[in-house]
């Protein structure tokens, strides 16, 4: 079993910034990437960034350029460094990670419970 744990989400003005971290403990082999996820109300959830153990990095269009996505291997700890936030980037923020139990076993995805980010004046 891999548990996730977020923390770093709150009320901020627009324009400021915020970092969230996700840090992975329990059994742990291999994590092969990790993902950032929100959910604002009423809408669906949507991918806001991923990156891979091997470095490979996407955002979603609208947070391009604002948000910056970073994982410490070390930690098992995945960042999303929010800057210029926004009205619209108000959700609730989850973490995934995708872990392998073994070289040979399928990838598993593993849920945090969520933080909330709320930009407002």
């Amino acid at each position: 079993q891999v548990q996730l744990v977020e923390s770093g989400g709150g009320l901020v003005q627009p324009g400021g910034s915020l970092r969230l971290s996700c840090t992975a403990s329990g059994r742990i082999f291999a994590i092969d990437a990790m993902k950032w996820y929100r959910q604002a109300p009423e809408k669906q959830r949507e991918l806001v960034a991923f990156i891979s153990a091997s470095g490979t990095i996407t955002y979603l269009d609208s947070v391009e350029g604002r948000f910056t996505v970073s994982m410490d291997s070390a930690k098992n700890t995945v960042y999303l460094q929010m800057d210029g936030l926004k009205p619209d980037d108000t959700a609730d923020y989850y973490c995934s990670a995708d872990h392998r139990a073994s070289a040979r076993s399928v990838v598993i995805t593993y849920w945090g419970q969520g933080t909330q980010v709320t930009v407002s004046s």
